[in-house]
């Protein structure tokens, strides 16, 4: 697919067409530099561009991209390749596991507002993270795994002669107990 319609791969460290500033962690296009017909640009960003908190998944290596870039008027198109392995936490186990994440097919629009260069930096960010499972199982895992829960954790496999007490209902004084007392005739004879 990618063989017909792509010039040779340029490596971002080293194009012309596009920047990469590792101080910044970046993906800036220029598109002064950008050839009607397009371009393909393929990297690495570092894991860092996603800024996620201790409790969300943690990326285990860079963030790889493969992208043809074609300009439409006011529009960049980015269309290609986006992946990067992560360490999730199974919501059923509670047990880490390894998935990737791999877009094939990413479609990408980023508006031109009068802009040289284009920091498509966000965006690829934002497409890949949109496909993060919301409650991962480590079915999903990138080498799949039981993912089944420990059944003393799961009240119906509890047997009937567990330690477990149940305190009996709280007395005294229930103000709600008056409004069980009352009778109320309109239930009794219903008016037409």
């Amino acid at each position: 697919m990618w063989g017909n319609l792509f010039h040779p791969v340029i490596s971002i460290g080293f194009s012309a067409h596009a920047t990469y500033n590792s101080a910044m962690n970046k993906l800036l296009i220029d598109l002064d530099e950008l050839p009607e017909e397009g371009k393909e640009f393929s990297g690495k960003l570092e894991p860092t561009v996603f800024e996620l908190t201790e409790k969300d998944p943690k990326p285990l290596g860079d963030f790889s991209y493969r992208l043809y870039a074609q300009r439409f008027g006011d529009e960049l198109l980015l269309q290609g390749r986006l992946s990067c392995l992560f360490e999730m936490e199974c919501v059923r186990t509670l047990h880490p596991f390894e998935m990737t994440l791999e877009l094939k097919d990413a479609a990408i629009s980023l508006e031109i507002k009068g802009e040289t260069k284009i920091d498509a930096t966000e965006a690829l960010r934002e497409e890949l993270l949109i496909e993060m499972p919301n409650f991962p199982t480590c079915e999903l895992a990138d080498t799949p795994q039981d993912c089944e829960i420990d059944p003393r954790y799961l009240a119906v496999d509890k047997s009937q002669g567990d330690e477990l007490n149940t305190p009996p209902p709280a007395g005294g004084d229930s103000r709600w107990d008056a409004l069980d007392s009352i009778e109320l005739s309109s239930r009794e004879n219903p008016e037409p």
